[in-house]
């Protein structure tokens, strides 16, 4: 397919990110609609956030199956893999071979950052800025900046003191030697428990530093055989239908039974074999229905994990530190061993909350009661500024000038989680309200939309597209609705933006699943894209 430019860009469209999104968005936009495209990332290759984050430990917690796209056919028999969920340098690995496939990498310009999007309404342009200097109009942007890409860095006193490495897990370099080393790890979300059991055996002495206890099962990541992943093969078309027709799309069949209907020995029992089978989205709404809505169903929840706890950990103190008290309502957490970590004479516990950081000095962390914790390396694993994070590192300028961190003050908006009120021909990737899932599916469905939508408005003569300000409210309040009627709002979490000091707690994802998401999706683009303002090419301008 070819097109003819005729909106006097310098080319039809940006997409910023080599990830997932960006890389399927390239071959979507250049080689389906014959667009002329510039993409750009910061990093020197292809990956994303696997391209970052490559700590020790690092894996997804999605089954290695179901962690891809579904689109290509050829490329899902050709892969493969080795255990039931992929190392970081696997998902490196299977994303360069996307790349290498439809020869993407031509359209990028790396090691290059877009710094600002200005929009202006007499071309209906954008002009994109990079910190190279280079200025490049285009009509169309689509940003696959990451949801989870943005590195949190905390504000600790004399932070820039350390004369150890100090390292932020979400930007590892390479070449960092761990073995014999006094390593502190700062956070025990996902990153650091994954850099934790991966840093116990090499380090001489390993210390965690913990705000908050944290629900965990097992991974259960097992080697998978050259017969079930031939099988997995035979059966992908009907692996994907699952997929993207369930909640959260990470390959198993979603249970439908709530919890409090069968008796606590049948309940114990279901919570074994989801224990035994590893997956932290297994347990939680593999098990039963109503974990994530019903408080009785998620104390049950909660009290098989925490007596797991007791029976692993053997020093009660350390046992006591490590469980939580809270709602289990955030993302769920799996990882390989993680409490077992705690048996080792090597590994030591401490509560920040109760005995708090009071300074990192030259040669380690000082704590509050006069503590000091000397180290070698000090690991951050401190999560990321989730989903509006990097959008606030790029001086976006929409219609009348108005800033997108102006739009967001009060937490991110976002309509489908694609796109922006008064942002005409700017859509996202795993944007803000968008679906709360296994990110592959999503990824895909949001790349097909948009460049569904990017077709029409090219078809149609349409200079300026984005939503108008009812439908993105009304879509915003259905993201309200469903997250209030789950248990997830009432846990401080990444998901609502509690882990960064000062940034507003807010709804960010749709919480309806996948299925339901992409009907909502069907159903605009059925319309006509009815509840986008649809700015029409003038006579004139033609």
């Amino acid at each position: 397919m070819t097109h003819t430019n005729t909106h006097g860009g310098d080319v039809d469209a940006i997409v910023i990110g080599a990830g997932f999104g960006g890389l399927y968005q390239v071959k979507k936009l250049r080689d389906d609609l014959g667009l002329k495209v510039q993409a750009y990332d910061d990093a020197p290759g292809v990956g994303g956030t696997w391209h970052w984050n490559r700590y020790p430990g690092a894996l997804s917690d999605t089954p290695s199956h179901v962690y891809r796209y579904a689109f290509d056919k050829e490329l899902l028999q050709e892969s493969t893999w080795e255990t039931t969920y992929l190392t970081q340098p696997e998902i490196l690995t299977y994303l360069n071979r996307f790349a290498d496939k439809h020869d993407l990498r031509r359209s990028f310009q790396f090691e290059t950052r877009v710094t600002a999007a200005h929009f202006d309404e007499a071309t209906n342009l954008w002009t994109v800025t990079t910190n190279k200097g280079d200025t490049v109009k285009a009509k169309y942007i689509v940003c696959g900046l990451g949801l989870l890409s943005a590195i949190n860095t905390p504000d600790i006193k004399g932070i820039g003191n350390f004369k150890g490495e100090l390292i932020h897990t979400g930007q590892w370099p390479e070449g960092v030697d761990l073995q014999g080393k006094r390593i502190g790890v700062i956070g025990t979300g996902s990153t650091g428990q994954q850099v934790i059991t991966a840093t116990a055996p090499l380090a001489e002495h390993l210390t965690v530093f913990q705000r908050t206890p944290q629900y965990n099962v097992p991974v259960g990541n097992r080697p998978q055989s050259a017969e079930e992943i031939a099988e997995i093969k035979k059966n992908y078309d009907a692996i994907w239908d699952q997929v993207f027709n369930s909640g959260v799309a990470f390959g198993f069949e979603e249970s439908t039974i709530p919890a409090m209907s069968v008796s606590e020995e049948e309940r114990d029992r279901i919570f074994q074999d989801a224990w035994d089978e590893g997956g932290g989205f297994r347990f939680m709404f593999g098990t039963f229905c109503d974990i994530a809505t019903d408080e009785a169903a998620n104390k049950a929840a909660q009290k098989f994990i925490t007596t797991k706890i007791k029976q692993i950990v053997k020093d009660p103190k350390t046992a006591e530190l490590l469980t939580p008290t809270d709602l289990y309502a955030k993302r769920p957490l799996c990882g390989h061993n993680y409490f077992e970590v705690y048996n080792r004479d090597n590994v030591s516990l401490i509560n920040v909350k109760q005995n708090p950081i009071d300074e990192i000095t030259e040669t380690g962390i000082r704590l509050a009661d006069g503590t000091e914790c000397e180290l070698d390396i000090l690991i951050l694993a401190t999560g990321f500024d989730a989903v509006e994070g990097n959008y606030m590192k790029i001086d976006f300028r929409g219609r009348g000038g108005v800033t997108l961190a102006e739009r967001w003050k009060d937490g991110p908006d976002g309509y489908l989680g694609v796109s922006e009120t008064g942002f005409p021909n700017l859509f996202m990737i795993l944007g803000p309200n968008g679906p709360f899932t296994n990110l592959p599916p999503s990824i895909e469905t949001q790349v097909e939309w948009i460049s569904d939508a990017i077709k029409y408005t090219e078809d149609n003569g349409i200079a300026a597209f984005d939503p108008k300000p009812e439908a993105e409210e009304e879509w915003l309040e259905t993201c309200r609705t469903i997250a209030g009627m789950t248990l997830f709002p009432k846990a401080e979490s990444w998901i609502f933006g509690a882990n960064v000091p000062g940034k507003k707690n807010a709804v960010r994802f749709y919480l309806g699943g996948l299925i339901n998401y992409r009907a909502v999706l069907k159903e605009v683009a059925d319309s006509g894209y009815a509840s986008f303002e649809q700015t029409r090419i003038s006579v004139a301008a033609e």
